[in-house]
């Protein structure tokens, strides 16, 4: 069998001595998005992005459309028709989108847990469309995603990109938004495997800010291939986009990661693996996603550890 995974990933997999089942759970990574998953994918009104600049510098933001407007007829590319985005003009992804570079893309459904992983470098951009070669796809566990609905209500005034907000500090604005967050995506990115966008949930407050320029975030138990904490070992470079549903907003952090191996600390539980990741912050930006004003919570994970203590 063909090693599915690069050096960052086999060291973590052998830290949490998960080796084996990594090497099982492996099997489910493809070259191309599987049939099975192509419907799946046509039906998505929301995905996480990741991808670095000409500076190099990794940021994550979701991007949201009416199903269709991600697709892919065989597999072997992913079209993605950024004409119908809803989304904002400070948009810190769309803003780096060029061909050539790499893009991670996360598709999921908040409402039937469900999502796919798609990775490649893009390989062309028009006006209305960024087309991706898929270099890797894999679909993922539904553990710690919080159910939504998609509803088409609007429950808060549409942005108009004029809220806009930039900084360096997390300051108390900031750590309230993270305080009260349960959803999030985290980009990371490898010399060969790219750009990925992946998910990270969890009860309100299980993102921390340990002091006015790093946040920490618990690794729970999942699939045991690592594939964002494998990319944090050999790349630092690191981004996190934190949602805040109810007021249709989302903050996204550029920094760079390094991974803790330590206990379980009560004021921010891990599920029982000790494991954390630290995101040093460089540089944030705040913006409207007009959409997201269309989707309202039914619940949260049943997997989710408890809440971290006061």
């Amino acid at each position: 069998m063909i090693e599915p995974f690069h050096e960052g990933e086999v060291a973590v997999q052998e830290r949490a001595g998960e080796r084996d089942l990594a090497r099982r759970h492996g099997a489910g990574i493809s070259s191309h998005i599987i049939e099975g998953a192509l419907p799946f994918l046509a039906r998505q009104r929301l995905l996480a992005v990741t991808a670095a600049g000409d500076d190099g510098h990794v940021w994550t933001s979701v991007w949201c459309g009416e199903p269709g407007f991600a697709r892919s007829a065989d597999g072997s590319q992913l079209d993605i028709v950024t004409a119908v985005i809803e989304g904002s003009p400070d948009d810190p992804v769309l803003a780096r989108v060029a061909a050539g570079r790499d893009i991670g893309v996360l598709a999921i459904d908040l409402l039937t847990r469900r999502r796919l992983r798609v990775a490649g470098p893009i390989e062309a951009v028009s006006t209305n469309r960024i087309r991706v070669r898929v270099r890797q796809s894999v679909g993922n566990c539904p553990k710690y995603i919080h159910r939504h609905e998609y509803t088409g209500e609007t429950s808060v005034p549409p942005s108009n990109g004029g809220d806009r907000q930039r900084g360096s500090v997390l300051d108390d604005e900031r750590r309230d938004f993270l305080e009260r967050a349960t959803t999030a995506f985290v980009g990371s990115v490898h010399r060969v495997g790219g750009a990925d966008a992946s998910h990270r949930g969890g009860a309100p407050g299980f993102i921390k800010t340990v002091d006015a320029t790093i946040l920490r975030v618990p690794d729970y138990p999942g699939n045991s291939m690592f594939m964002t904490l494998g990319n944090f070992m050999v790349d630092s470079r690191a981004s996190l986009a934190v949602l805040d549903f109810e007021r249709g907003q989302i903050v996204s952090f550029s920094g760079s990661a390094s991974v803790r191996f330590e206990k379980d600390s009560p004021a921010q539980p891990t599920g029982g693996t000790g494991r954390y990741w630290d995101l040093a912050v460089r540089e944030w930006v705040q913006f409207g996603l007009p959409a997201l004003k269309s989707w309202q919570p039914i619940d949260a994970s049943p997997y989710n550890p408890a809440a971290p203590q006061k």
